[in-house]
């Protein structure tokens, strides 16, 4: 009969065998067990107290902001990771604020979600730079000079969802878009993968309520509602959608009011605007005045190096026709 071990060694023994249960790789030889970093949830009120939790938060952390105003212009730059997001979230009687700037810049802040708040004044609303991963869901912005919601810098896999965008473009300019992903005058902002779903975009809002930029892939643009009754006129805003990157779906929409035509492609840079696919939108361009008035004002057709796929199940009212003359429909 074994004596047994004198107790020091018990304990030594099994804090040896908890270490290398720690560090060692299980059974089926896969990486180490990670234990998930801690969460916290940080009550805000004040707009102090919201600066800092911005620039302190950590993955994992949800930032909860009470009912109230927040006057000033906020910027979070802290990336998070896919199974770690970073959550900033409050009802839509949460609103921030800005005079001047941006009323929300997640300026690298990689796998955000922002929930339920509302964002006004200023320039423009939520701009993500350089930020991957960011949701969008259920915000207000409106109240705006410029564009409501700015996906930019190779902003890549972001989503807006089930928000409300109006009242945008306030100086008149005609560069108040709802919602823009890209940027202009070249090809390398690679803000692919956007998906822009079943959101309010109008009335009031003085550019495209949606800008797809040259340089951009793979956006959806899927059961979404357009008023452009806000439309300017001003560089060319004269419908809902003006897309200028590749393979974007655009998908089970409905759109009223408009200046000229219901959706728009374009080539602003050799082989982008292309690829397209319409499917099941519903487009009303009674009232449109201007020279178009198509449904699906396509500019840039080619069968072989520009496709574009509309299907037979777009319905459009008023206007000259569902699609420019000589674009396939079907």
């Amino acid at each position: 009969m074994r004596k047994r071990p004198p107790k020091p060694l018990i304990t030594a023994a099994l804090l040896a065998v908890g270490a290398l249960l720690a560090t060692s790789p299980t059974a089926h030889g896969s990486a180490p067990v990670s234990t998930p970093a801690p969460t916290r949830t940080i009550d805000v009120s004040t707009p102090a107290q919201l600066k800092t939790a911005l620039s302190e938060a950590k993955a994992g952390d949800t930032i909860r902001l009470a009912d109230g105003t927040y006057k000033g212009n906020f910027r979070a730059a802290t990336a998070a990771g896919a199974s770690s997001r970073i959550t900033l979230t409050g009802s839509a009687k949460a609103v921030l604020s800005a005079d001047g700037g941006y009323g929300l810049h997640l300026d690298g802040a990689s796998y955000w979600t922002v929930r339920g708040i509302t964002v006004t004044g200023g320039q423009k609303g939520i701009v993500a730079d350089a930020a991957r991963g960011v949701v969008l869901d259920s915000v207000t912005v409106h109240g705006l000079d410029m564009e409501g919601v700015h996906f930019r810098k190779s902003s890549r896999d972001g989503v807006l969802k089930d928000s409300k965008i109006y009242d945008t473009g306030r100086d008149g300019r005609g560069m108040g878009e709802g919602v823009y992903v890209g940027s202009a005058g070249g090809t390398g902002d690679k803000s692919d993968n956007v998906q822009i779903l079943h959101n309010t975009i109008g009335p009031g809002v003085g550019g495209e309520n949606i800008d797809i930029k040259e340089g951009t892939t793979g956006a959806k643009i899927i059961g979404n509602t357009f008023d452009g009754s806000g439309l300017t006129g001003a560089h060319y805003d004269d419908s809902w959608a003006d897309i200028k990157g590749n393979k974007v779906l655009v998908e089970d929409n409905t759109g009223k009011h408009t200046r000229n035509n219901g959706y728009e492609t374009h080539s602003q840079q050799p082989g982008w605007g292309c690829g397209t696919v319409f499917r099941n939108n519903r487009s009303d361009l009674s009232g449109a005045t201007g020279p178009d008035r198509y449904g699906f004002h396509i500019t840039n057709y080619q069968a072989a190096d520009c496709p574009v796929t509309i299907t037979a199940d777009n319905k459009v009212t008023g206007g000259r026709g569902i699609a420019t003359p000589g674009v396939p429909i079907g």
